[in-house]
């Protein structure tokens, strides 16, 4: 078979995207600290963009001359409240405050790990701040402990090995260096960098510089004159100490369970990251994308106007300097700066108008969970909002990406609306998976002496019409952090001794 060649046409289609259209993609993703750093820099290198003098916050108004177009049209649907049409449908005879703040009090009496499982992110009841937490938040760990280093006496080789040590030392206090590759890094011999680790070990806060959890524990211990033989003994097998294991304890330390459960007491009152004392970082407040209220005609959502950039194109500089402008370069720089400035006031535009579509179309879906609470949430994906507002799944999935929302039952992100089905029973409408959780928390809070078993919870839950696996409650009881019912039982028996 002989090999040639030869030119051929051939006419097909395929979808190019230009950078613009991909950042523009990225700019539905975005959060709104995200969203505001991008058009601060748009902002510092595109001489055509300028603030609006008129967004919130501002106490300007734009000029009527200025021959800036705003991003936003007064009559766009972005900057006032969507209530036409939309709240009429979604009315409600709940009392309005009847279950406010509901699911931000249970995840916050249930700990972080529920506070996460249902996506609560609290704004509100501030508290007046300790003078001690304040005080510690400004110093960091590291200069804590290089203040204690300067007033150990230590000499001059031992200082610069400390100093080499406290930069391995993470937040949480411990030491993430590898002694003997330390040693051979500054060729000395291993034993003085256990010296100074010695020393350093005796820093405060008690427990820093430890290895691992158990030598934090016993330096702690230590610090307190509680490091006797049998607590030594029990710091090697904290995995019994977790489960409350007390027989098996009993028989390891050769004690009575009573006084294994003071020890027990004792591990659990110190503090396994002692360094989170002298944390750096503070917790940022999450400001919300969407607003949701109730209205005398049903629900009302707006964007928030604090986190909507306002830019606004200036054709009267344009005009200006383009006139003056005889360089081709500079003609070509003008062009490019205004075809980007016009971009992105469009992409802002259509990014808000998006954003609110989608978070429209999620409260329309979800008005139940919001008039009567986690037990009413709908299992919801994505394919089925796209489909309600004619997008694909993808752009769906960025808008939900980092976006808040704020309700009166709190803050939450959009992607926690989002929740896969429990089949019913006889064939009904399907449980959310975030529904079922609750009444599973629910179940395990309200037992006393007789503790509910994975199988007992499953027959309850069969009962209640919601099917589901005995594996799928165990999962779901780890997701919400519970013990499982042999430690819950083991615990109450501890409790009444």
């Amino acid at each position: 078979m002989a090999l040639t060649q030869r030119l051929e046409i051939k006419q097909g289609q395929s979808l190019v995207m230009t950078p613009l259209l991909q950042q523009s993609i990225k700019l539905l993703q975005y959060s709104n600290l995200e969203l505001a750093a991008f058009v601060e820099a748009e902002l510092e290198k595109n001489p055509l963009l300028e603030r609006d003098p008129g967004a919130p916050g501002d106490g300007e108004e734009t000029s009527p001359d200025s021959g800036a177009a705003p991003v936003a049209a007064p009559d766009n649907g972005v900057d006032r409240t969507l209530s036409d049409g939309f709240g009429a449908v979604t009315e409600f005879d709940t009392d309005d405050n009847s279950y406010a703040d509901e699911t931000q009090s249970d995840a916050m009496r249930d700990g972080p790990s529920l506070a996460a499982a249902h996506g609560t992110v609290s704004t509100h009841g501030e508290r007046d701040p300790d003078s001690g937490a304040l005080a510690a938040a400004q110093i960091t760990l590291k200069s804590h402990l290089e203040g204690q280093v300067a007033l150990a006496g230590l000499t001059p080789p031992q200082h610069f090995i400390a100093d080499v040590l406290i930069d391995a030392v993470d937040d949480a206090g411990y030491l993430r260096a590898d002694l003997a590759e330390t040693a051979r890094r500054l060729d000395v011999p291993e034993s003085e960098c256990e010296a100074v680790l010695t020393i350093l070990q005796g820093f405060e806060p008690s427990g820093v510089f430890a290895r691992s959890l158990s030598e934090c524990l016993a330096l702690q211990l230590k610090d307190q004159n509680r490091l006797d033989p049998a607590m030594q003994i029990m710091l090697t097998r904290l995995d019994l100490v977790a489960r409350r294991d007390y027989a098996a304890l009993s028989a390891l330390c050769s004690l009575d369970k009573s006084d294994v459960a003071e020890m027990i007491g004792e591990i659990r009152a110190l503090d396994p990251k002692p360094g989170h004392a002298f944390a750096s970082g503070h917790v940022e407040t999450i400001v919300p994308d969407i607003l949701l209220r109730r209205g005398a005609g049903g629900w009302q959502i707006e964007l928030n106007p604090d986190t909507l950039p306002r830019v606004l194109v200036n054709s009267v500089y344009y005009a200006e300097v383009s006139r003056t402008a005889l360089s081709r370069e500079a003609r070509l720089f003008l062009s490019e700066c205004l075809n980007t400035a016009n971009w992105l006031t469009k992409s802002l535009d259509q990014r808000a108008k998006t954003v609110l579509k989608v978070a429209q179309e999620i409260v329309r879906r979800q008005e139940a969970f919001l008039s009567h609470g986690v037990r009413h949430l709908r299992p919801l994906n994505l394919k089925a909002v796209a489909d309600a507002i004619g997008m694909h799944e993808s752009t769906v999935s960025r808008v939900t990406s980092n976006k808040y929302i704020e309700t009166p039952r709190g803050n939450f992100e959009l992607k926690f609306f989002f929740t896969s089905a429990i089949q019913s029973v006889d064939g009904g409408e399907a449980h959310s998976a975030e529904a079922v959780k609750d009444r599973i928390r629910q179940l395990v809070e309200n037992e006393h002496d007789d503790v509910l078993s994975d199988d007992r919870i499953v027959t309850i839950l069969t009962a209640d019409g919601i099917e589901i696996a005995r594996r799928t409650v165990a999962k779901y009881r780890d997701a919400l952090r519970i013990r499982s019912s042999v430690e819950r039982r083991r615990l109450r028996r501890a409790e009444r001794a």
